[in-house]
C-alpha cells in the first residue's frame, strides 16, 4: 500500500502540483462534468468546503470527459463556468481521464486496491468521490448520486479530521 503523495497532476493552468502539498489534509477528490445531470453537486460540494473552510480540509475537482462527453468545456471555460454557476472556490484541475487507456496517474492509483488498500473501484459516473486521510490514503468512496452534504460524508470526513 502506497500513499497518494507520490502523485502529481496539473491545475487548470497546466502548473504540476503535487498531493505532497496536501500532507495532513483530509481530501476530497471528485470527477467533475459541467453538463451532466449531477453537476449541481458543485454547489453541494461549495457547502462542504465551506463547512469545513476553517478545518484541515480540500476538494479537489478534476474535470473528465469519460462519461457521455458530458464535460464539453476545457480549461478555465471549466472554471469560469463553476464559479459563475456555484460560486465554487475550491481547486478545479485539468480535464483529464478517470477511465480507459489513458487513465490518469491519479485514477490509476485510486482504482487500483493494490496500490490503495482500500479500493479497486474506479468511477462509474460523473461526481465519484473519494476521501483521503490526512496520511494520503484512501479511507472512503462515495458513488455519483451521495450528495457531498450527506451526513455519512460530513461524518467520516470530521472523523478523519479529529484522527
Amino acid at each position: 500500500m502506497e500513499s497518494i503523495y507520490g502523485l502529481k497532476f496539473n491545475d487548470s493552468n497546466g502548473r504540476e502540483i503535487s498531493f505532497e502539498q496536501y500532507k495532513n489534509k483530509v481530501v476530497l477528490i471528485v470527477n467533475t462534468a459541467t453538463a451532466c445531470g449531477f453537476t449541481t453537486q458543485l454547489g453541494q460540494l461549495q457547502k462542504l468546503y465551506e463547512a469545513f473552510s476553517n478545518e484541515q480540509f480540500e476538494i479537489l475537482a478534476f474535470p473528465s470527459n469519460n462519461f457521455r462527453a458530458q464535460e464539453p468545456l476545457d480549461g478555465m471555460d471549466i472554471n469560469n463556468f463553476c464559479e459563475r454557476n456555484f460560486n465554487t472556490q475550491f481547486p478545479i484541475m485539468e480535464k483529464i481521464d478517470v477511465k480507459g487507456i489513458n487513465k490518469h496517474p491519479v485514477y490509476q492509483y485510486l482504482s487500483n486496491k493494490k496500490r490503495n488498500g482500500f479500493t479497486s473501484i474506479g468511477p462509474l459516473w460523473n461526481f465519484h468521490k473519494y476521501l483521503i486521510d490526512k496520511n494520503g490514503y484512501v479511507r472512503a468512496y462515495y458513488l455519483t448520486p451521495t450528495s457531498p452534504e450527506a451526513y455519512r460524508v460530513k461524518r467520516k470526513i470530521k472523523k478523519l479530521l479529529a484522527e
